[in-house]
């Protein structure tokens, strides 16, 4: 392994296995010359060296293989081939709380966790504190994870995750736990482990936040790197291809899109809740109108207790709204079928917005379903008055959550 680089990918590939039935797969278990699965490879053959102290950045529509690499570089997912090389201890933010223990206490689980990671007691009593100071959660330190709201559980997870101190940083759109002022400190957090030296791949939809955090980006389309360079060109390049294409092509690939999602969807039998359809009331809005974005969902397995979430981007690409139904503890019961939020006197700039949907567990840690660009509106200010939203990184907005069955 070169002395320069952290990590270093050589033709890494990962295959899944996509069975039309459940039984197909039993089939092939009883009878392995028996061929009944279609082949879907989400990495396939990619080649990629992250020098030390790089901040690369990974940009690519929903099923282009970001998460599938970043899992394998942390070992949760097994390559299928391929040669994966890391130096230096690794810590990942993608699955929260994956550590944590639900019948011990937040403290304890802060001793469990650094232990998972490597450190002795004697680095994790140096670090207590500051975890401590981080998440903030309070006397609920000394209760049980399990009685924790789903904010809480985030933010102690993530305090911990962050707080090692790794060589290595692997980050997939995790910047939106808590509320807005946990998330600006995590973002404060994040660019003083950037000044350190500290490796880091950072997965984010917003095109604001890998232009501004990272030294280098890579497009990720079909399990493979489209494009590899400067974060300013490689952004401008992808912004191109998914907002500044003529409508007519905008048009004909979302029409590719749907029809693939929708084939998808028929031979994935392992889908729990799927989103079926999202729409906005109106094409158009004024600033300060109350606007209704609806979601209509299909529960498979009548899973109880889950969240739906929203992230909102303006017409850069830039994530200017991540709400989720987790994060304020209103969850979706099994026999709901429809959720809409209502943005009460919307405060956002005059411009286009993409909405996209996400469909979690109770604890923001599984994804059920997820869909980009699902759908989309406008919002216009009228002469001599501006919309209060700024046009660049995160912000809140007053919202509420209607359920219908």
């Amino acid at each position: 392994m070169n002395e320069e680089n952290a990590i270093e990918i050589k033709d890494l590939v990962k295959e899944y296995k996509m069975y039309a039935r459940k039984q197909d797969r039993l089939i092939e278990i009883l009878f392995p010359k028996v061929n009944r699965h279609q082949a879907f490879r989400a990495v396939n053959g990619l080649n990629l060296n992250v020098k030390k102290g790089e901040i690369l950045g990974i940009l690519g529509k929903n099923g282009a293989g970001k998460s599938t690499l970043l899992k394998m570089v942390t070992g949760v997912v097994v390559p299928t081939s391929g040669e994966i090389h890391v130096k230096g201890k690794i810590s990942s933010l993608l699955e929260l709380g994956a550590a944590f223990n639900s019948e011990l206490t937040g403290y304890e689980n802060i001793y469990q966790h650094g232990q998972v990671m490597g450190m002795t007691n004697e680095e994790i009593k140096a670090k207590e504190q500051e975890i401590i100071d981080f998440a903030d959660i309070g006397e609920h330190l000394s209760q049980p994870v399990k009685t924790y709201s789903s904010g809480m559980f985030a933010r102690l997870a993530f305090a911990c995750a962050i707080n090692v101190e790794p060589e290595v940083l692997i980050v997939d759109e995790v910047l939106s736990v808590g509320d807005m002022a946990f998330q600006e400190k995590s973002i404060t957090k994040m660019k003083e482990i950037r000044k350190k030296g500290t490796t880091i791949l950072f997965v984010s939809h917003s095109l604001h936040a890998i232009k501004n955090f990272c030294t280098r980006a890579i497009w990720m389309r079909d399990g493979q790197i489209v494009l590899d360079g400067d974060t300013g060109f490689v952004t401008d390049e992808y912004k191109k291809y998914m907002i500044d294409n003529p409508r007519e092509k905008q048009i004909q690939e979302k029409i590719e899109v749907i029809e693939k999602e929708k084939k998808k969807k028929k031979n994935d039998k392992n889908k729990s809740i799927r989103v079926e359809k999202v729409t906005a009331d109106k094409e158009v809005y004024d600033v300060f109108d109350d606007i209704y974005i609806t979601i209509e969902l299909e529960n498979l397995k009548q899973i109880d207790n889950y969240g739906v979430g929203l992230l909102i981007s303006n017409s850069k690409g830039e994530i200017t709204t991540a709400i989720n139904s987790v994060r304020i503890d209103q969850f979706i019961g099994k026999d709901e079928k429809k959720v809409t939020y209502k943005i009460n006197r919307n405060n956002f700039a005059e411009d286009t917005y993409y909405v996209t949907v996400s469909v979690c567990d109770e604890k923001i840690m599984f994804s059920y379903d997820k869909v980009d660009y699902a759908t989309s509106f406008k919002v216009k200010v009228p002469r001599n008055h501006f919309g209060a939203l700024h046009s660049e990184g995160l912000c809140s907005c007053d919202y509420e959550i209607i359920k219908e069955g």
